[in-house]
């Protein structure tokens, strides 16, 4: 099974990028499926419930999410009724949503999709180490069928991003980072065949930092004071990871990092 895991989508340039080209993505790569980051799919910083519907509108199969989901009024609610938009399982209980769902596609093997939330240098959170232990007990008990099992890890610090992989090894098919918007150069298989990639960088626009505009940027590194953050403009290059998945076991077979330069 192949599966394109992207990276996060910036704004509105991310957006209409990846609607453009999502069919044409699709059938250059075989993908199977095609998953995306949108928690900054609106303004650069947090996603709407309108903005959530564009996408899953435009053909992606499913919707993670990370630190800045609840920014949108809308979003609870509409988190509620959406159950292809998942968001990061170690909140603590008692809000909207769900941390992982079971992708089941006619003519395809079931993939369960997890997502998680750093907590170094993020937001106090529920130990994502044993939330994960948690959900994969409770797929061997509710889902036994499902052995194809990828986690989007939404963490600032590389190393909480590599020891989740350890962690995880042989146990998912793959764990693969974002939240950092910088597309890294280490996509391996571990030991036990779990697929891992510490950040699959982003949907948007190249001339930037991180997806916004450079100026305000470099005048807060500059002054340390308070600046209007607003997502640049022009080129959009789409990243993330191209995935090759035994449905039998759930193994995965190869990772590669993958980009695309958006018209």
């Amino acid at each position: 099974m192949r599966i394109l895991f992207l990276g996060d989508i910036v704004g509105r340039p991310g957006r209409t990028a990846v609607k453009k080209h999502l069919a044409d993505i699709r059938s250059s790569t075989g993908a199977d499926l095609i998953i995306a980051n949108a928690e900054n799919a609106s303004g650069g910083l947090g996603l709407s419930a309108d903005g959530a519907k564009e996408l899953l509108g435009a053909g992606l199969d499913l919707l993670t999410s990370g630190n800045h989901i609840w920014k949108f009024k809308d979003m609870p609610s509409f988190m509620k009724r959406e159950e292809r938009l998942i968001r990061p399982a170690n909140y603590p209980p008692g809000l909207p949503g769900h941390g992982v769902f079971v992708l089941r596609t006619e003519g395809l093997p079931p993939v369960a999709v997890m997502n998680l939330l750093g907590r170094t240098y993020m937001t106090a959170v529920d130990c994502p180490f044993r939330c994960a232990e948690a959900l994969l007990a409770d797929l061997e008990a509710e889902a036994p069928d499902v052995r194809i099992r990828l986690v989007d890890f939404h963490a600032e610090a590389t190393s909480e991003k590599a020891g989740l992989g350890w962690f995880l090894d042989g146990r998912v098919s793959a764990v693969l980072g974002t939240h950092t918007h910088v597309q890294t150069a280490d996509a391996r298989l571990l030991k036990k065949g779990t697929a891992f990639m510490t950040d699959l960088g982003m949907c948007g626009p190249v001339d930037s930092c991180l997806g916004m505009t450079v100026a305000p940027i470099l005048r807060k590194f500059l002054t340390a004071a308070p600046e209007r953050f607003e997502v640049a403009d022009g080129p959009v290059a789409l990243c993330g990871a191209l995935l090759n998945i035994d449905d039998t076991d759930g193994q995965a077979r190869g990772i590669a990092p993958w980009r695309f330069d958006a018209d």
